[in-house]
């Protein structure tokens, strides 16, 4: 008797850990394979994501001559109209320096103030179609270092996130904090699971970057920005080579710019930055084309670079003779051309619409 309980307790055991082999057919005994991941389901069949998987797929290939290790597996995306709206109608940090002088009723000024001029400026371009003082870039720049200084990173952090969480002008079911390309992020996914470390290099403020991504997971030091300086809120006029921060004291933005990241600037900040001539690059402007030019430089590995065109007047806010003349000047200089209107399934999602541009003393 007590050899057959001994049987059944055997038996049993193997049944629970999977071993015990029955008389069904080999099918019935294999196990079942996870469903493998699925990647752009928001784009269309085109040629931007046939060339980028076809990259992807080559270089990540350990018995391909062009295989790359992950090590230097290095992607740098723009952030305004590469990944993320601009055409509300411009600039995030435009409408929200706009919002700050103008409208904000805790900033304090005294005339003649420049951050308010600079300001009405993007409020007569963006209400009344008035041009832009030649290179506003860099007077928006300056003014926006000014506007913001003495608030600490978390001030700004807070403040830049309070705006974003308003709704977008120009579309319905949307917030600023939210009007990201889908598309565009799943691209950041498949790059991920195939060993690539990517960086945000825009031409924006960088703690307004860092502020809008963090959604993403993407890391603060991954970050890349226009750049102010940083003091201690108790530095004063001491220069920080002879300036000890104490452990009480905090960082605190000023009113001195250190760069406008554009255009060759770019390329200056990712040596500094990351160290690395980057693999893959992707950008929707002419400040980006430095940028994609030093991937392209890259004489150890196979490079790829992408410009998103913004072709799409009935999804997006677009200047369809401007996107027409950059595709062409997009393509003549070897990058690789992405279609908003063409390769997007959806742009900002499911249920986003566009509408009327809408202004008025709360945005």
């Amino acid at each position: 008797m007590k050899k057959y309980l001994m049987l059944t307790i055997v038996l049993m055991c193997m049944i629970a850990q999977g071993t015990l082999l029955t008389s069904c057919g080999k099918e019935d005994d294999q196990r079942v394979n996870p469903t493998p991941k699925e990647y752009f389901t928001l784009w269309n069949q085109c040629e931007a994501l046939t060339t980028l998987k076809a990259y992807v797929e080559d270089v990540t290939n350990p018995k391909s001559s062009n295989y790359i290790g992950t090590e230097d597996r290095i992607a740098t995306f723009d952030m305004d109209g590469t990944f993320i709206g601009e055409l509300y109608p411009t600039y995030f940090e435009y409408n929200l320096l706009e919002y700050r002088a103008l409208d904000d009723p805790s900033y304090k000024y005294t005339a003649p103030d420049d951050v308010r001029e600079a300001a009405q400026n993007i409020r007569d371009f963006v209400r009344y179609g008035t041009a832009l003082p030649d290179h506003f870039d860099m007077i928006h720049a300056r003014a926006a270092a000014k506007a913001y200084a003495g608030m600490t990173l978390t001030e700004f952090d807070t403040y830049v996130k309070a705006y974003a969480a308003t709704p977008a002008n120009g579309f319905k079911g949307m917030t600023y904090a939210q009007s990201f390309y889908k598309p565009m992020l799943e691209v950041f996914d498949y790059l991920k699971d195939n060993g690539f470390t990517y960086y945000v290099v825009s031409g924006s403020d960088r703690f307004i970057c860092r502020s809008l991504v963090e959604s993403l997971g993407i890391e603060p030091n991954k970050v890349i920005g226009m750049d102010v300086c940083l003091s201690s809120n108790e530095q004063g006029d001491n220069v920080g080579v002879d300036y000890t921060m104490g452990k009480d004291e905090y960082l605190v933005r000023t009113d001195s710019l250190i760069i406008k990241n554009l255009k060759t600037n770019k390329v200056r900040q990712i040596s500094q930055e990351i160290g690395k001539i980057p693999v893959l690059s992707f950008g929707n402007s002419s400040g980006d084309c430095a940028m994609h030019n030093y991937c392209l430089s890259n004489q150890k590995y196979r490079t790829a670079t992408f410009m998103l065109v913004a072709d799409d007047d009935a999804r997006d806010h677009a200047d369809l003779a401007e996107g027409a003349r950059r595709e062409a000047k997009w393509r003549e200089a070897g990058y690789t051309v992405i279609s908003m209107k063409n390769d997007f399934k959806t742009i900002y999602g499911y249920g986003v619409e566009k509408t009327d541009f809408t202004f008025n003393s709360e945005h």
